[in-house]
């Protein structure tokens, strides 16, 4: 929560992977505060549904299909939301897929780059098309999502996942030192198992989600709202002195 009454009232979020899960959160989140809401998604119904129901909090909300994959979809997408809104003062990298699970000796060329496409060319992708707007305008937030894969390793299902998340990790702490002196913060989360479809998404086995709860002390998994709110904190002015971080928020477990 903002030090500031009011403090995300008239502002920006452009928020990538927002048709759902903690991408759609962050945008009702956003909202409740009273930012305007670039909602963006592959999913073209998707990104509409979240941003109605925005609008029917009585809130702002532009629905942008955007491919995270293509450095031109992300730019025409934040192309669209500064001639919307303005400016934007906040920039959520949601959108992130497992892709597949795989043994390492298993996982294909094909798998790797689609899940490097989706990760970290797409938060990369991102990154370079607000960061220009950001300077022009004096300053902004940026929140990637990384994952506690990039500290374990994802050995048996998800190696190629980590790697790419690993590199968000780097990328996050490379750009927040580097623009950390004209008002530009960069922080990447790394949730533990979280309520959403992501699993579903990835083809996760039923018994790959029950291990990931057994292995986190408080012994359920996230809801989606519990990591969008650390979002709207990390992006507020009571967070001013933070950057370049990785916040772990995951019950406690994902360590081993």
């Amino acid at each position: 929560m903002s030090k500031t009454p009011n403090f995300f009232v008239g502002k920006t979020i452009f928020i990538t992977g927002a048709g759902g899960g903690i991408g759609r959160s962050a945008a009702l989140i956003f909202a409740r505060e009273g930012a305007n809401i670039v909602v963006t998604d592959i999913d073209e119904s998707a990104a509409i549904a979240t941003a109605n129901l925005v609008k029917e909090k009585g809130k702002e909300a532009l629905a942008i299909t955007v491919d995270v994959a293509s450095r031109a979809s992300i730019d025409n997408g934040m192309k669209l939301a500064t001639n919307r809104f303005g400016r934007v003062n906040f920039l959520f990298n949601s959108a992130g897929a497992a892709v597949a699970r795989s043994k390492f000796l298993d996982i294909t060329d094909q798998l790797l780059e689609k899940t490097l496409a989706i990760n970290l060319y797409g938060t990369y992708y991102a990154m370079q098309a607000v960061l220009p707007h950001m300077l022009e305008r004096g300053g902004g937030v940026i929140v990637n999502v990384s994952s506690m894969t990039a500290k374990r390793g994802g050995p048996g299902t998800s190696v190629h996942y980590a790697a790419a998340k690993g590199a968000v990790d780097s990328m996050t702490m490379g750009v927040a030192r580097e623009f950390a002196d004209r008002n530009i913060r960069c922080l990447s989360i790394s949730p533990g198992p979280v309520n959403t479809q992501f699993q579903a998404a990835s083809n996760s086995p039923p018994e790959f989600m029950q291990r990931a709860i057994a292995d986190v002390p408080m012994k359920r998994a996230a809801e989606a709202d519990e990591i969008a709110e650390l979002v709207l904190f990390m992006c507020s002015d009571a967070c001013e002195y933070m950057t370049a971080n990785t916040v772990y928020v995951n019950g406690g477990g994902g360590f081993r």
